[in-house]
């Protein structure tokens, strides 16, 4: 099924994506429409799925998570009773804010917020009690260059 997405969706899209606090007022009037015709757009927007939430972003370094860790994976085990109680672990730890199944030499990438390495650590102590691992290491990030939850909506 294909969404007929156009320029203003992709306006209300681009607007809600830097500031999901926007009224409809106010969305209205930056993408140049009626209250009425905004808020049926953002309406079939979100019952469409094209928008699946709204969120406050944190800063991880007030709440003391300061170290963004990225966990490299490998596993010899690729049947499905591995893979689901993989995902049961993964999914239990909230330090761990994403999971993605890798093609080429890693199975997985996990990535994760903590305060520092000994955080790491008993995260890691706690992943490999619950679940069985080939390999696993881990790379610290030394400067966040860029972070965005923003999708890219625009037309090329």
């Amino acid at each position: 099924m294909s969404l007929e997405i156009d320029e203003i969706d992709r306006r209300l899209l681009a607007e809600l994506q830097r500031d999901g606090t926007l009224s409809v007022d106010q969305l209205s009037e930056r993408v140049s429409l009626s209250r009425n015709a905004c808020w049926r757009r953002v309406k079939r927007l979100e019952e469409d799925g094209v928008i699946t939430g709204r969120v406050a972003l944190v800063d991880a370094d007030k709440l003391g998570l300061g170290l963004s860790v990225f966990i490299l994976v490998r596993t010899s085990n690729h049947d499905p009773d591995w893979l689901q109680k993989f995902r049961a672990a993964v999914s239990g730890f909230p330090e761990i804010t994403g999971v993605y199944r890798m093609s080429g030499d890693l199975d997985y990438v996990l990535r994760a917020r903590v305060a520092d390495v000994k955080a790491y650590d008993r995260l890691y102590q706690r992943l490999i009690a619950k679940v069985a691992l080939s390999d696993v290491s881990a790379s610290f990030v030394m400067e966040e260059i860029k972070e965005t939850t923003v999708v890219p909506v625009e037309l090329r």
